[in-house]
């Protein structure tokens, strides 16, 4: 467990919810009914809160206390949307820099990558809503604090973020060992999003189709690939380094 806040119960965790705290994630039982049930889902309705419907074994190993099957995990950072990012930054003359971590599930990676960001100047992280990793308090605390400061954006659907960014005038540049332009041949002069995908895994297909450029890093040694907190390091700051010529 990390040092994240827990809130039990149906009337506690809606209570929390109507008064603003920020919620990571509901785990719900799976066979949940009941009035309080609805009235908690009315809560949630067009609120930026993942749900895990779970067994009931899984909600009792994390206490034991009368949770009446749900539990919420508060985090520290509040999620934004891209959406509402994106026209705010346009309207302050900004030239944004994305970083979207696709599936990347490693809390220290994030932190790390968080941190490189802010550093890097970056304007938002964008996560996945589901399979990824939270912005949890082990994850602000790897990232040296980054996590207040940087908007971070939880998205239900990967491929519409990635359209609206394209729409919306972005440079969708994916960092992939299939891609045919090393790194510093990348195109990073107008608004771009910076795609990192999960290092067993990769960025998904449908995801990467989706991209305007695929770019690699070359490895020269024995060792086939780099750590993805590095290899986002390396490309934010080619992209810092073009930007300034």
């Amino acid at each position: 467990m990390n040092n994240d806040e827990t809130i039990f119960g149906i009337r506690a965790v809606i209570e929390a919810i109507e008064a603003g705290k920020e919620i990571d994630k509901l785990m719900v039982k799976k066979d949940l009914q009941g009035d309080l049930s609805k009235e908690l889902f009315a809560a949630i309705k067009g609120r930026n809160i993942q749900v895990q419907r779970v067994p009931i074994e899984k909600l009792n190993r994390i206490t034991r206390k009368n949770h009446q099957g749900v539990i919420a995990f508060t985090t520290e950072v509040p999620y934004q949307r891209v959406e509402d990012l994106v026209p705010t930054l346009f309207e302050e003359g900004r030239n944004p820099m994305f970083v979207l971590l696709d599936g990347i599930t490693d809390v220290r990676n994030f932190g790390a990558i968080a941190r490189t960001a802010d550093c890097a100047g970056a304007d938002a992280l964008i996560i996945p809503m589901h399979n990824s990793v939270s912005a949890n308090a082990d994850a602000v605390k790897t990232s040296a604090g980054a996590l207040h400061t940087l908007p971070v954006c939880r998205e239900p659907r990967i491929d519409v973020t990635l359209n609206y960014l394209k729409n919306s005038g972005f440079h969708l540049v994916a960092a992939t060992e299939k891609g045919d332009t090393d790194y510093v041949r990348g195109d990073y002069s107008g608004p771009v999003c910076l795609i990192m995908g999960a290092e067993d895994k990769g960025i998904p297909p449908e995801h990467l189709k989706l991209c305007d450029e695929w770019v690699r890093i070359p490895i020269l040694g024995r060792i086939q690939s780099l750590n993805v907190s590095v290899a986002a390091g390396i490309l934010m700051y080619e992209i810092v380094r073009q930007r300034g010529e």
